[in-house]
């Protein structure tokens, strides 16, 4: 846990460099995933962003997550073709058929000339005779669609959120997903290719080539670094969905199994986690301006109240 969660400050993108993406569908949980890796101040994600440092994209596992802009193009040769095919069917389904993603495709380059929400995106797109659905899931999947081959992402909120959606400069990159593994041990480590496998979406054979010439530190796990410093608890306050809770495909060793389902609640939702040195003790919930904090048995409150504190802080 502690090669996740440094001490001391950093920025955005100094965050997003030594994570193999930022778990980002849900903006606000997004914010606490950076807070719990350093970041002092929510409004740095708008300028990170703004600057074009970070972006996001459906990657891993088919979800969106934020990283540096530079590492867009190599992950999205990774995941973007698997992505693509693993929505076919729920395009067909919406009616995104090839003939109105053609349109599409080659109508964005004249709408997209300033960042876009992305219902002002479907509106330009259908002034333009593509034909999409504006209600419903078909301008979720159409953007996925998009993003995954590489024409657009999101970027800076254009309203409180709204997600702006740009043009992704021409480029072409190669994937590595040996090299994507090698980050995901050094941020996730000791782990092993079925984490690895679990985290990231790929198959469990690619997993397993990406990870040889890694070194392993016995059964079956891997790691890079230095062991955890000795020295006082590592508390966090994690927000829902956080890469903590959904980077190994077996959480025993974090979570209680008596508690699992108070924080793994059934139908994909993760919620927010008091965690303590590795081991998940409780979970935790906004009450107003306030944060609750609901520990699972008798976990003593001096032990999170300044982690609470913190997190009441940069929420604001």
């Amino acid at each position: 846990m502690h090669s996740q969660f440094p001490s001391g400050t950093a920025t955005v993108a100094g965050i997003a460099a030594r994570a193999p993406g930022i778990q980002a569908q849900d903006a606000g949980a997004a914010r606490l995933g950076l807070r719990a890796r350093g970041l002092a101040e929510a409004a740095a994600v708008q300028r990170a962003y703004q600057a074009g440092e970070v972006v996001s994209s459906w990657l891993m596992r088919g979800t969106l997550h934020l990283l540096l802009a530079a590492e867009l193009r190599p992950l999205l040769a990774v995941f973007g073709v698997r992505n693509i095919a693993a929505g076919a069917r729920r395009r067909r389904e919406l009616g995104l058929t090839e003939a109105v993603l053609g349109r599409a495709v080659a109508a964005l380059p004249e709408v997209l000339t300033e960042p876009l929400a992305r219902a002002a995106l479907v509106a330009r797109l259908n002034e333009h005779g593509v034909g999409v659905e504006p209600t419903g899931q078909a301008p979720a999947h159409l953007t996925a669609y998009l993003a995954g081959l590489g024409l657009l992402c999101r970027g800076a909120e254009v309203a409180p959120r709204e997600p702006g959606y740009r043009l992704l400069p021409p480029g072409e990159d190669e994937g590595d997903p040996a090299a994507l593994a090698a980050r995901y041990v050094a941020a996730f480590g000791p782990a092993g290719p079925a984490d690895f496998a679990a985290w990231s979406g790929l198959p469990l054979t690619v997993a397993r080539t990406a990870f040889a010439g890694l070194p392993e530190v016995g059964d079956g796990r891997y790691a890079t670094g230095e062991p955890p410093p000795d020295g006082e608890p590592l508390v966090r306050l994690l927000g829902a969905y956080d890469n903590y809770l959904l980077g190994y495909r077996d959480r025993s060793l974090m979570l209680d199994q008596r508690y699992a389902k108070l924080i793994n609640a059934g139908g994909g939702v993760v919620r927010p986690a008091l965690v303590v040195d590795g081991r998940v003790l409780g979970s935790w919930r906004r009450d107003g301006g306030r944060v609750v904090v609901e520990p699972f048995g008798r976990v003593p409150e001096e032990l999170w109240a300044a982690e609470a504190a913190a997190v009441e802080a940069f929420l604001g």
